[in-house]
């Protein structure tokens, strides 16, 4: 699944009521998703337009207001845009603990409970779906992706493996709860250290998920997916304990 397509799941339709908060929330979920990366640039303003079912003049809002603080910067000219210039905040426990103090115990477990709902069920859907050859090659590109991934882009390239089993489902509502769950756990993950035995440990998970679909098993691809969110929401324990 490439940009074009997690940014069709993540830019969805706003309503009417509130076009200009709403904008503002879906352009910051695609930039906090890394949907597009840092550096990279929103598609045309026309595009972006149609795609959020928005004036050009309520889009030129929302961006200035992102660029105001601070997570987009507007080029003017030929080779001119939209560039993102947010970036992660660098892991640690002290800001895992601010992360979680400001989203409050009860609303902590709540994302867990729902990532767990949403994201198993991806991959159990996926596993019992006939995929074509180019969904195959697919989820082994984002799986590859993410084994090469350097510290940097891990967490983004992450991101992409784990939207993209919802999105190969075909199903708009899944992809779009699954984005929705990773964003409200987004800033808790890039909070905790990047732990290599972890990142080994995840990668095998990863991979056990991808063998799970390919070969069709719902069940085990349930269970590959769960074991695998189990270990981020026990790493996260550890570090706030």
């Amino acid at each position: 699944m490439d940009e074009s397509a997690r940014l069709i799941t993540v830019l969805r339709p706003v309503r009417a009521g509130n076009a200009f908060e709403e904008t503002v929330e879906r352009l910051l979920q695609a930039i906090k998703l890394g949907v597009v990366a840092p550096g990279g640039k929103l598609p045309p303003e026309r595009e972006l337009a149609v795609q959020l079912g928005i004036s050009r003049v309520t889009l030129r809002e929302a961006i200035r207001a992102l660029q105001e603080a601070g997570f987009l910067d507007v080029r003017r000219g030929r080779y001119g845009g939209a560039f993102v210039t947010y970036t992660p905040p660098r892991p640690g426990a002290a800001d895992l603990r601010k992360v979680v103090a400001d989203m409050g115990t009860d609303d902590l477990a709540d994302a867990l409970t729902f990532r767990m709902a949403v994201e198993c069920g991806a991959a159990q859907v996926l596993a019992g779906a006939e995929l074509t050859d180019g969904q195959r090659d697919t989820l082994r590109r984002r799986l590859a992706d993410l084994d090469s991934a350097s510290l940097e882009d891990y967490r983004r390239l992450d991101t992409a493996f784990h939207l993209s089993i919802a999105e190969l489902t075909g199903s708009s509502l899944l992809a779009a709860a699954c984005a929705d769950a990773r964003l409200r756990v987004g800033d808790l993950l890039n909070a905790i250290p990047m732990l290599q035995v972890n990142l080994d440990h995840a990668a095998a998970q990863h991979r056990a998920i991808v063998a799970a679909i390919l070969a069709g098993d719902p069940e085990a691809a349930r269970r590959a997916m769960c074991e695998h969110l189990e270990g981020t929401a026990a790493l996260l324990r550890g570090f706030l304990s």
